[in-house]
């Protein structure tokens, strides 16, 4: 998943700080101190500490969904049956994630025949939500529970005929990562546990239902669907989206799924996605999912794409027309190999998913993109993040986290991951060269294919498969800055890309003199260029020379959300005000945290401009993720707090 950088951070820290850690309620009536950290395996790195469940003693080996979908309601009801693996043989519970769920009835399986359970939901932790208990004093091979969702459910978003793309029919789309599943299916909701699973789902006979499972591009709009996923997945990869949806093929095995009034352009922006998958079976071995589809989703969606195995979640907002943000399909694909193939055992180690999928990402663009595209990318990503640091705590620098304890794991997902586990593979691939670092993580990929994985086994991998033959290539003091010190180790060699250097200078001559570049400077730059040179332009400017380059570059506006995130804040920084009314168009318009929060941001440092931002925020609220809302809310509740 693309996730935004330290500004989100910032504002979900907010959102945390205030239902969390020590003013947190009760979550385990026999013990109300407890809480999902203090488990017993507490010190295993592998344990997830967002999690209730205890997937030592039982584990769900399949699940098998029975939905109704119900727009009106806003709900999703019916039954999850479970299979299960009983490890410890004293174990006689199963304790399932849940949050905001009617528990209606649990039963068990006894010589085919379903009969009652005994279970208890505990009040629920703002975080984490409520501990289900199950009594299975028989140990019971299948477990069903029966339960609805709430209209409020974290992790869904419906949306209304006006709030999508054609304006005809309702939209439906789940959010599971990072424990979100929760809140629409009572699960082990931790990446460390992986099942396979299937689904029928009844709806509204008008509508496409979709999973991230074997969907059918040749299915019939019937209102009645059934879906299988025969590899093993981790919860927050369960996901489901229902609409206006049609599908065009890219390939043979890939193609879009997208309301009717955009598929055509989605399938031109992504044409080039048979291509890359190609190209990195050629790196890193077959692609072992059978199919790779995209869902085009609203506006509304909060992230840039969420790689959902089989049908990746894809943001509207990187289909410009020239191509030029598709690093993030690359971005979704490479996880079918790091993320979904490999899956970090928790979120504490989410590094060994962002980190290994950024790489990935920077070398399929390098193989169809050229390499000084993949280096541009790099250089933006590395900036950002070396600034993101000057603001974050010193343990959230670090690729290996400590234990999660009582925060939210979304607080887990910053660049650092993402940014600094790219670099330090890149610093692993530079000292013993391509030759023998491609089939290292081709092996890490096979070795450790449908499982999951924590930091200790990938630095025992490393040590074993690449470094014992080569033992003056890394120092224990290197790995030890890379893994487990803040910051960007010094000795890192920094991206570096020979576009930016004539764009810089285009900058700084026009800083210098108000000529701008001529046209012939600026007919080759892409989306990187640009935001290159919007990066470099300080923290604010004279109005007349933003009009100067508003009136020559039409930023207020841009329907490009990459060069808006950063034009809107510098316009609002610079009491630029022409830009305002677009701004807010457009953060009331998408719902992509990424984009929208710089300008929130922004916008709140002053009195008018909060008022300005809580103005657009109440037009915009009904079609935002919840996900979203909640980091919207911060940010203006943190700025009033900071007025009174």
């Amino acid at each position: 998943m693309r996730f935004p950088a330290l500004l989100l951070t910032l504002a979900m820290t907010a959102a945390a700080s205030g239902c969390s850690g020590e003013q947190a309620g009760p979550a385990d009536p026999a013990n109300p101190q407890a809480r999902p950290a203090q488990a017993a395996q507490a010190s295993a790195r592998r344990h997830d500490e967002s999690s209730w469940s205890e997937p030592d003693k039982v584990r769900i080996a399949d699940l098998a969904l029975d939905l109704k979908l119900d727009f009106d309601a806003r709900q999703l009801s019916g039954t999850a049956t479970y299979a299960l693996q009983w490890a410890d043989p004293k174990a006689t519970q199963l304790v399932l994630d849940t949050r905001d769920l009617a528990i209606d009835k649990v039963e068990g399986e006894v010589d085919g025949a379903w009969t009652p359970l005994q279970f208890e939901l505990a009040e629920a932790d703002p975080v984490f939500g409520s501990k289900l208990t199950i009594q299975a004093p028989q140990r019971n091979a299948r477990i069903r529970v029966t339960y609805a969702t709430s209209p409020q459910a974290s992790g869904l978003q419906w949306l209304e005929p006006s709030m999508t793309e054609g304006g005809k029919l309702p939209f439906m789309f789940s959010q599971s990562q990072a424990i979100h599943a929760r809140s629409w299916v009572p699960l082990q909701d931790t990446p460390g546990v992986r099942f396979t699973y299937s689904a029928h789902v009844t709806t509204r006979p008008d509508v496409m239902v979709l999973m991230s499972a074997d969907n059918d591009p040749a299915a019939v709009r019937d209102g009645d669907y059934s879906f299988t996923m025969p590899q093993p997945i981790p919860s927050y990869l369960l996901a489901i989206a229902a609409g206006d949806l049609v599908f065009k093929p890219i390939s043979a095995r890939s193609g879009v799924w997208a309301e009717p009034s955009m598929v055509d352009r989605a399938v031109k922006e992504f044409e080039d996605t048979e291509q890359m998958i190609v190209a990195t079976e050629g790196l890193y071995g077959a692609y072992r999912w059978e199919r790779y589809d995209m869902l085009v989703l609203p506006l509304s969606f909060p992230f840039g794409g969420m790689e959902n195995p089989r049908l990746s979640f894809i943001t509207p907002t990187v289909i410009v027309g020239d191509k030029s943000l598709v690093s993030l399909i690359a971005h979704e694909l490479a996880h079918s190999w790091s993320g979904n193939l490999v899956t970090n055992a928790s979120w504490k180690d989410i590094w060994l998913n962002e980190g290994f999928t950024t790489y990935v990402q920077g070398r399929i663009v390098e193989a169809l993109y050229g390499e000084e595209l993949a280096e541009m990318e790099r250089q933006i990503d590395q900036a950002g993040v070396k600034a993101d640091m000057e603001h974050m705590a010193a343990q959230d620098q670090l690729l290996v986290l400590p234990p999660l304890a009582a925060r939210d794991p979304d607080e887990a997902l910053s660049e650092v991951a993402y940014t600094k586990g790219a670099w330090f593979l890149q610093f692993l691939e530079q000292r013993v060269g391509r030759a023998k670092f491609d089939p290292f993580l081709r092996g890490w990929f096979d070795d450790h294919a449908f499982q999951s994985a924590d930091s200790e086994q990938f630095v025992a991998y490393l040590r074993e498969k690449l470094l014992k033959d080569n033992p003056m290539a890394v120092t224990e003091e290197e790995l030890d800055a890379w893994l487990n010190q803040p910051g960007i180790p010094a000795f890192a060699t920094p991206a570096q890309a020979r576009t930016f250097a004539s764009v810089d200078s285009a900058r700084i001559a026009w800083l210098g003199s108000g000529e701008l570049p001529s046209p012939q400077v600026t007919a080759d730059w892409g989306t990187q260029a640009w935001v290159r040179f919007l990066e470099g332009m300080g923290q604010s400017l004279e109005p007349a020379r933003l009009a100067q380059l508003d009136k020559a570059y039409r930023f207020t506006g841009t329907p490009n959300g990459e060069i808006a995130m950063r034009w809107y804040p510098l316009a609002l920084r610079s009491g630029y005000l022409e830009a305002r009314p677009a701004a807010g168009e457009f953060i009331q318009r998408v719902g992509r945290r990424k984009l929208i929060l710089p300008v929130y941001l922004e916008l709140v440092k002053t009195p008018d401009g909060l008022a300005f931002a809580r103005e657009v925020f109440e037009r915009a609220r009904p079609g935002y993720h919840p996900i979203t809302t909640a980091s919207v809310e911060a940010i203006l509740a943190r700025a009033e707090g900071a007025k009174q």
